[in-house]
């Protein structure tokens, strides 16, 4: 029985989006789950898939905080 877990930030996948649509997790579930049944011969009916949504501001990237690490990326300092 696989768990698979998928974490997201929350920004959205669009310019003015705060999450991730319903219609965007029932692709991930669906995908993952085709993954692991072509892969790995696993059921879909055995398989979990868990989607958290992350706010930005607790994830970390090199060392750094993410907004900020995005700062000094763009600003050629990272």
């Amino acid at each position: 029985m696989p768990i698979v877990t998928i974490q997201v930030t929350r920004e959205g996948s669009g310019p003015g989006r705060d999450s991730v649509t319903p219609e965007e997790k029932a692709r991930l579930i669906a995908g993952t789950s085709q993954l692991l049944l072509d892969v790995l011969n696993k059921p879909l009916d055995s398989t979990y898939v868990v989607i958290q949504e992350v706010e930005l501001e607790d994830w970390g990237w090199g060392g750094l905080p993410a907004l900020e690490f995005r700062k000094r990326r763009a600003a050629g300092t990272s």
